[in-house]
């Protein structure tokens, strides 16, 4: 009996717990079960990350440009956030805005979109094993695409998450160690390396490589 009765009160306290989540707890906890699955043990920084909560997102619908918000139209904007874009070729860095909507991932420049990748395109997603922020969304090699986006993201765990879960492509998210190819379009490909120092930086190597500190 006693047995019986511990199972019930187990069962009740659940019950109650599970009742008493609220929307917004929910989908927290969504988010970090799947942060968990892609980060945990793979990427350094995502233990001090797990008290973090994730927020709805870094930036306001006011703070986009009223052109760029024309330009999508029709399209729920769920989260924005302030990056750095390098350039696939020399690999400038340049500030944007990465807008994500219901169904596809922007890159804006103040009031241009300069790159749009549909959810339904996106063939993965990559980042190092190491504490830095950078991303690499990786896009098909068409004429509709100008090749892989390379981002630098301050929130780069929350950023990783609330994309791949818009997308519904967990499975495509990598987190490798060394290096990594990308794609720059009309058939070539760059290589980029991540490096252990003393401070953190991005920058073009003698050898045309990008490397990442």
């Amino acid at each position: 009996t006693s047995e019986m009765l511990q199972k019930i009160c187990i069962r009740n306290l659940v019950r109650k717990y599970c009742r008493g989540v609220t929307a917004e707890r929910k989908v927290q906890l969504q988010q970090k079960v799947v942060a968990s699955a892609v980060f945990r043990g793979k990427k350094e920084g995502y233990s001090q990350s797990i008290n973090q909560p994730f927020v709805d997102t870094r930036l306001k619908e006011n703070d986009i440009n009223p052109k760029v918000l024309q330009l999508i139209h029709g399209e729920k904007i769920k989260y924005v956030t302030p990056v750095i874009k390098y350039d696939r070729n020399g690999f400038k860095a340049r500030d944007r805005l990465l807008v994500l909507t219901q169904s596809s991932a922007y890159v804006v420049e103040m009031a241009k979109i300069k790159q749009k990748i549909e959810y339904a395109t996106l063939k993965g997603i990559s980042t190092s094993n190491l504490s830095d922020g950078i991303v690499v969304i990786h896009v098909p090699e068409d004429n509709k695409q100008k090749g892989d986006v390379i981002l630098q993201c301050e929130h780069i765990f929350e950023t990783v998450t609330k994309l791949c879960m818009l997308a519904n492509k967990q499975n495509l998210v990598k987190v490798v160690q060394g290096s990594l190819r990308f794609h720059i379009g009309s058939g070539k490909e760059g290589t980029m390396v991540f490096t252990i120092g003393q401070e953190p930086q991005v920058f073009k190597a003698k050898n045309g490589q990008l490397t990442v500190v």
